[in-house]
């Protein structure tokens, strides 16, 4: 029978939108005082309550690696502070039979104006390590981290990278018995991203618990066993990884898949947008299994319009995102001056190709349409949602693609002249 390793028993946390967080004793006592003398009887608090959490619970044996997924926003981060004791529940309790390391957002977890070798002493003790275990562990932490020449040198003057690059390796070389990753990881370069999936791997391998935060599906998928799905703070899904992500797409990718009208304009019912398809290999997207797009599908788009009064220069474009936060491409039909002539009254369709092969990773589209020189009178967030992973592997591809720079990996044939 397996050892539990955490034990999640309705978990909540409470945050006051809208109030400071406390400072010293001094600042807390001014404040409520401040507050107290100037506050008329009839007049309330300017705060909002919001439940980042509710009623979490839930169970870790020893040996797990559980990938936390979910839309941002849905809780993951305040769970994993929890689970870390960086911040306490607000009500409920958890049980963690063992020592945690951590790697959450940048700046945590290390003292800035100690160097990376105090800060790997630093935190051993905080574990309750011997100076003589950490100094064992000292040369394996430093060279996986790769900033050798650095590690007398201040944290506060690492980069985002290097800090991360020795944050995890001190997290997943000191031997913890639960290694918590958040999505942090994405600050590394992808051969150091590589290097930490298999780090992770190899500490679940030696019978270690890992709880693992990504918007990755792919990774997710390959590193896991087990999946919670959390949104809005509770839990949705819950029971194997492959079966959570399924569940994960299934509900994001139907929610996401749909017009949704952002920024009302006088001159919408004019122009407007009434429909949007993706084709991935000349079929629906509605037809690929969990909007699982392969790197080198060669993909398209549909657009359908409705104008009732003609104006010249009309414009319909749209901006690709990839996991949430880079824009990494927008078209726009002003780079077709023949075609904004065509552009009549009456229901019409646009077509056009995407650039591929992708890099994994998941993908959404934002859609306008308006007219030269102005804002969008229609503009949809999310109009498409899908996933690209690259599901027929390609070793030379995979190993060009993560370690080129940007999201599109052109396949390029080099002749010498």
């Amino acid at each position: 029978m397996s050892q539990t390793a955490i034990q999640v028993d309705n978990i909540s946390k409470l945050y006051h939108l809208g109030k400071k967080a406390s400072g010293s004793l001094r600042e807390t006592i001014s404040a409520a005082t401040s507050r107290l003398l100037s506050r008329k009887d009839h007049e309330q608090p300017d705060e909002t309550e919001f439940w980042a959490l509710k009623d979490i619970s839930f169970t870790v044996n020893q040996g797990d690696v559980v990938g936390i997924i979910g839309k941002n926003g849905a809780g993951k981060s305040t769970l994993l502070k929890i689970l870390s004791r960086i911040t306490e529940p607000t009500t409920g309790r958890i049980l963690i039979n063992g020592r945690v390391g951590s790697l959450l957002e940048v700046g945590t977890g290390f003292h800035p104006e100690l160097s990376g070798r105090e800060n790997i002493f630093l935190n051993g003790s905080i574990l309750g390590m011997r100076r003589s275990e950490i100094q064992a562990k000292f040369d394996e932490i430093v060279e996986f981290s790769g900033i050798e020449k650095f590690i007398d040198t201040p944290v506060k003057r690492y980069s985002s990278g290097m800090y991360v690059r020795l944050a995890f390796s001190v997290a997943a070389h000191l031997e913890p018995e639960v290694l918590i990753i958040d999505e942090v990881l994405a600050v590394g370069d992808a051969e150091f991203q590589k290097k930490c999936l298999g780090k992770m791997q190899d500490v679940a391998g030696h019978g270690r618990t890992v709880l693992f935060v990504s918007h990755n599906m792919t990774a997710v998928r390959n590193l896991c066993t087990r999946g919670v799905l959390l949104s809005s703070g509770k839990i949705k899904s819950i029971g194997a990884a492959s079966d959570v992500i399924s569940h994960y797409e299934e509900i994001y990718l139907e929610t996401e898949n749909r017009l949704k009208f952002q920024h009302p304009h006088p001159d919408r019912e004019k122009t407007q947008i009434t429909t949007v398809h993706l084709t991935v290999d000349n079929s629906t997207i509605s037809k690929v299994p969990g909007n699982r797009i392969d790197s080198f599908s060669k993909l398209s788009v549909d657009f359908e319009l409705n104008v009732t009064e003609k104006r010249p220069g009309v414009t319909i474009g749209f901006y690709l995102y990839r996991n949430d936060e880079h824009l990494f491409t927008s078209f726009d039909t002003d780079q077709n001056p023949d075609l904004l002539n065509q552009i009549r009254t009456g229901a019409f369709r646009l077509h056009v190709n995407l650039p591929s092969p992708l890099k994994a990773g998941h993908y959404h589209m934002d859609v306008f349409v308006g007219y030269l020189n102005g804002s969008p009178v229609d503009f949809h967030e999310k109009a498409l949602v899908f996933q690209v992973e690259e599901l027929s592997f390609d070793p030379a591809f995979h190993s060009m693609s993560e370690k080129r720079r940007g999201v599109i990996p052109v396949l390029n044939k080099w002749q010498q002249v």
